[in-house]
């Protein structure tokens, strides 16, 4: 027989072994399909995660730095930065008369404890910022309807607002928020425009925000807001050179003495993505590790049962060895055997994850969020070569055991 003939003959042979034992491969099947399924939602969720977190970070810009007291996704003591000067507004003035390589430069101060009502409805906990006409460029934002700040609403310390998509959404459900008044700390203020939806970053939703002319919010809001300086690189090329002057030019307005550590911090984009890389490392090792487990258990069951099948088929494969079978043929029979009750078994822990993750989509965008458990293809095929490839290992061990049979020694068991 040629190779391929064998290899025929064992896949046929497998299949009449599985279908003979349905109940018995259907309960060694469990452990796999708990490993297969655990592994295939961690794999979509991490994957629509990356997507969606990738999306909402993009808004903050790559080529944007945010000059600030405070570092991003710090983990050192707060004391060492709560002592640190304010940034004030005269300081934004004098860095942006004096910065080369800077396309955009604005000012903004912030809020997140903000209250916005409109007639009996109330938002608790709204972003709210103060911005110029600048920050709708450095922030990346589009408009959905109406207009952003102005020159002239800053200038004259106008009381107008731009919203958030969900806070419009939840105050004008079924009518248009434009020249609408919402009172933003119960102060009056009328609605000028909607910013297009974000999503969520982080389990934070970014649509849960208003901005006000930042005079009036150093009016309303806060006499002495502690300020952050926002720079746009003029391409994403230079920023590198952008940070090196900005960072010269501010320690210089802030009389930094020579060799004394900077008493401001200058943040970029590349801050929230390295975190949210470790997240995922820290997310993805344990939902393997729980994979890992599940799949060893599974192993365990397959290897068992095929000691079992091994033994009760003596008889077999001594008939098939004295008829003239090959080592081979023996150890691809019951390898086959082993690989397609795993694979069954990824089949069932795929079909059982596409509606799982498919639903927790379906609520995360129910609930505001830009997250998608898309299950790629890839993650597919990764599922079901593990799923057989632990079908093949764990059962390496009984089939070895069956391909060096000695025949007589077969045929003469009970």
């Amino acid at each position: 027989m040629t190779l391929g003939s064998e290899l025929r003959e064992s896949a046929r042979i497998a299949v009449a072994a599985i279908q003979a034992n349905k109940l018995r491969s259907g309960l060694t099947t469990l452990g796999v399909v708990i490993g297969i399924l655990t592994a295939t939602l961690v794999g979509t969720m991490i994957n629509g995660m990356g997507e969606a977190f990738t999306r909402s970070v993009s808004s903050m810009g790559s080529d944007v730095l945010f000059i600030g007291r405070f570092p991003w996704m710090s983990f050192e003591d707060y004391r060492v930065y709560r002592n640190r000067r304010d940034i004030t507004f005269a300081q934004y003035r004098e860095l942006e008369s004096r910065m080369t390589t800077a396309a955009v430069i604005a000012p903004q101060c912030e809020a997140f404890q903000a209250s916005v009502a409109y007639e009996r409805r109330r938002a608790k906990g709204v972003w709210l910022l103060g911005n110029t006409p600048e920050s709708l460029v450095i922030r990346g934002l589009t408009v959905a309807k109406g207009r952003w700040i102005s020159a002239s609403d800053v200038s004259s310390g106008r009381p107008v607002c731009v919203l958030g998509s969900y806070l419009a959404e939840a105050f004008f459900p079924n009518d248009n928020p434009l020249g609408k008044k919402v009172r933003i700390n119960d102060t009056p203020y009328e609605v000028v425009g909607v910013i297009e939806k974000m999503g969520s970053m982080l389990g934070w939703n970014q649509d849960n925000q208003a901005v006000i002319p930042i005079s009036r919010f150093q009016d309303d809001i806060q006499r002495r807001p502690d300020y952050v300086i926002t720079v746009k690189a003029q391409s994403p090329e230079t920023v590198s050179e952008t940070l090196e002057e900005a960072r010269s030019l501010f320690r210089s307005i802030r009389k930094i003495e020579p060799g004394r550590p900077d008493d401001f911090a200058i943040n970029q984009q590349e801050a929230i993505t390295k975190f949210f890389d470790g997240f995922k490392a820290v997310l993805g090792t344990f939902g393997f590790f729980v994979t890992g487990l599940s799949l060893f258990v599974g192993g365990i069951g397959i290897m068992n049962i095929l000691f079992v099948s091994v033994a009760e088929r003596t008889k077999e494969i001594g008939i098939r060895k004295a008829l003239g079978a090959k080592r081979r043929s023996i150890l691809s029979q019951f390898l086959m055997e082993a690989a397609g009750i795993t694979l069954l078994a990824g089949l069932i822990g795929v079909g059982l994850a596409w509606p799982i993750s498919w639903k927790i989509g379906e609520i995360a965008r129910a609930n505001g969020s830009v997250f998608e458990a898309r299950m790629s293809w890839w993650i597919v095929a990764l599922a079901l070569f593990v799923s057989a490839a632990t079908g093949m290992v764990a059962g390496f061990i009984p089939a070895w055991r069956a391909s060096r049979m000695d025949p007589v020694d077969a045929l003469r068991s009970e």
